[in-house]
């Protein structure tokens, strides 16, 4: 399946994480510390069946999965908005965005905002905070706020050089300067570092789409990866003509990315690869912090900021509430949990608002009465709790006039998603365009039971919660 060399390389970096437990002397450690260190790891256009311990055969992340398989897995994670922009500000703020208001890529975080995010209330603390990658959240971008920057505005480029005029993929320039952080840090201080990696997001305007590090070209390079069910056009048929339609944003792309297969081979191995160069880099991550002697009181959290369409539906990118879009990736790593509570695959509903209160928590803080947002430490611990049985949906996000004609538009859309349903709603259509996902019977949500007589009841229920939750998450 691998070059030589990139199979070693690989199988070295999933085995340094694996055995790392049995390496006895480090240099100093900090595990003294009541407050771990916490990292956060944040993917881009990662869906939640992108990882092995996810039950993807083919892909290669033998070092999430190991965290994973040591660690506590969420297999029903989500985004409350599936636009990078809004999910990282609910990420940071642990707000819906009917809330914290960000439903664009420019608007910046308020004073106040910034000081309720999960890094700011543990710098208060007296943590060291340090963030790399791609920030997300509008122009004006709060390096000064933070002990180490190596942050970006808008979306990074794949392809750079280093200092010497070599050439380094971004993923690599991400654990650059996550090793210089480390490197830097007080031992006598408790340390959170939030890592935004491009991957596997497009190059966005580069006919190439997905340009993976040179170093995984021969990945993937002799299998096939099946086409998804939904890909058939019975299923792009079935949707409206506003979803059909080649002027939709979801058709534009997918016409860029999938439209024929041996396109849809190049762009999706791509994507894949992309993937397994962060997977290395997490890797490379944890044994650093071996060398170092943080690795026994350094929380890993592991998350995607969205989920991403692969042809289904003929759809590409993400933004509507299909489980495809809003479905992501959630492993917490706690080396202080015991062996008992390791290894746990949780079904409850987690969201992108529960990160902030989860983090704050594990360092020992007052979750903010303004974060809506629960935290996962009482799942984490395997402790009985209430835990939510639906959520709100929201993609507010409208597409500039002046773009359209080239993007194209997304329509708007509310919804909630309980255990057994979905029901979505797009509010730019009178009367409004709904959506109705037995999730029991159809979890691949082929069929919309919408207009089925059969499920009018359940459809006026969900009708009426939608609008209460619409308020309720102001």
């Amino acid at each position: 399946m691998f070059a030589k060399h990139t199979r070693r390389q690989f199988l070295q970096s999933a085995t340094a994480v694996l055995s790392s437990a049995a390496i006895g002397s480090t240099l100093f450690c900090n595990s003294k510390h009541k407050h771990p260190n916490i990292i956060f790891l944040l993917t881009d256009d990662q869906r939640w069946d992108m990882l092995g311990c996810m039950g993807n055969e083919i892909i290669q992340t033998p070092n999430i999965d190991a965290m994973a398989n040591d660690g506590v897995i969420f297999e029903k994670a989500f985004v409350t908005t599936a636009i990078c922009c809004t999910s990282r500000a609910s990420i940071f703020l642990g707000q819906y965005a009917r809330r914290h208001g960000i439903h664009d890529f420019s608007t910046d975080f308020t004073p106040e905002q910034l000081n309720l995010s999960y890094d700011m209330q543990l710098k208060q603390a007296g943590y060291t905070v340090g963030f790399i990658g791609k920030y997300g959240v509008g122009n004006n971008l709060p390096q000064t706020s933070y002990d180490f920057w190596a942050g970006v505005p808008g979306q990074p480029t794949y392809e750079n050089s280093d200092e010497n005029g070599e050439y380094i993929h971004y993923t690599q320039v991400c654990k650059k300067h996550a090793l210089e952080f480390l490197n830097s840090c007080d031992p006598e201080k408790p340390f959170c570092l939030s890592i935004s990696f491009k991957a596997p997001h497009v190059q966005d305007g580069d006919p190439r789409q997905f340009i993976a590090d040179p170093a995984y070209d021969n990945l993937y390079s002799d299998i096939k990866i099946p086409l998804p069910e939904k890909a058939d056009p019975k299923y792009v048929q079935s949707m409206p003509d506003f979803k059909q339609s080649d002027n939709s944003m979801p058709r534009v792309r997918w016409q860029l990315r999938f439209s024929n297969p041996e396109l849809y081979q190049k762009m999706v191995k791509n994507y894949y690869r992309l993937i397994t160069g962060v997977d290395v880099v997490v890797g490379q991550i944890r044994q650093e912090l071996q060398r170092l002697g943080y690795a026994d009181n350094t929380v890993f959290a592991f998350m995607g900021d969205n989920g991403f369409f692969l042809g289904e539906y003929g759809f590409a990118g993400k933004w509507y509430g299909h489980e495809e879009s809003i479905r992501v990736p959630l492993v917490w790593y706690d080396p202080r949990l015991p062996r008992q509570l390791r290894g746990q695959r949780r079904q409850e509903m987690a969201l992108n608002i529960d990160v902030a209160p989860t983090i704050i928590d594990l360092a020992g803080l007052p979750v903010p009465a303004d974060m809506q947002g629960k935290s996962l430490v009482p799942l984490l611990h395997n402790k009985t709790t209430a835990w939510r049985e639906e959520f709100f949906y929201e993609h507010l996000y409208k597409v500039p006039e002046q773009w359209e004609d080239t993007v194209g538009y997304i329509p708007r859309s509310i919804g909630i998603r309980t255990k057994d349903f979905k029901y979505l709603r797009y509010i730019d259509y009178q009367p409004f365009y709904e959506e109705l996902y037995d999730l029991q019977n159809d979890p691949k949500e082929r069929h919309n039971l919408a207009n089925n007589p059969l499920y009018a009841a359940q459809l006026e229920k969900l009708r009426k919660r939608c609008e209460e939750m619409s308020q309720e998450k102001r």
